[in-house]
């Protein structure tokens, strides 16, 4: 069994917040008309990966955010599944091998935590910020506690009208050390 791609698409104010400290969106909806990848990104998904708190905010709203999708909520916490959502527990390979066994091929990790924590795990891969020209002050962060520093490989960027700048990360690969020569160099 391969292991599924973990992506995440996430759009984050210039201080680095993803929501407010209740959850709403709302500064986000200026830049929702400007086409910026997320539909093809979401095309591409098979599963979505989310935290209990992430659900408990989406699972409120009036419009389902993942339709047409398998939701699984990572928590340690029992929940009512609304949508046919399945819950995960114990560590992020765990949660990720268990999707893969399941049928999952593309994986979208959503929420500050679960981005956090795959990152941690080394188990992200690919990450694309949408940085927002708006700045909260306060609020629910992308990067969260405990994270060690991740250094990463840029893989592009854009800028758009709005102001929007899109920033497309990989991890960075693991240096290879090479075997000497047959001269011990």
């Amino acid at each position: 069994m391969e292991r599924p791609v973990c992506a995440a698409f996430v759009g984050m104010t210039l201080d680095g917040f993803i929501a407010r400290p209740d959850g709403r969106l709302d500064f986000l909806d200026p830049f929702a008309a400007e086409p910026h990848g997320y539909e093809g990104f979401f095309a591409g998904v098979d599963t979505v990966l989310v935290g209990r708190a992430t659900w408990e905010f989406v699972a409120g709203l009036a419009d389902w955010p993942y339709p047409g999708k398998r939701v699984a909520v990572l928590t340690h916490r029992p929940l009512p599944a609304r949508r046919g959502e399945i819950v995960l527990a114990g560590p992020p390979a765990e949660a990720l091998d268990r999707l893969g066994r399941e049928g999952a091929h593309r994986v979208y990790a959503d929420g500050g935590s679960v981005v956090s924590q795959f990152l941690a795990a080394g188990l992200l891969d690919e990450l694309t910020v949408s940085v927002v020209p708006v700045v909260l002050g306060q609020g629910i962060r992308l990067f969260q506690p405990p994270l060690s520093e991740q250094r990463l490989r840029f893989g592009g960027s854009e800028v758009y009208r709005s102001g929007l700048v899109q920033l497309r990360y990989r991890p960075r690969e693991t240096p290879k050390v090479q075997a000497p020569d047959s001269h011990g160099h």
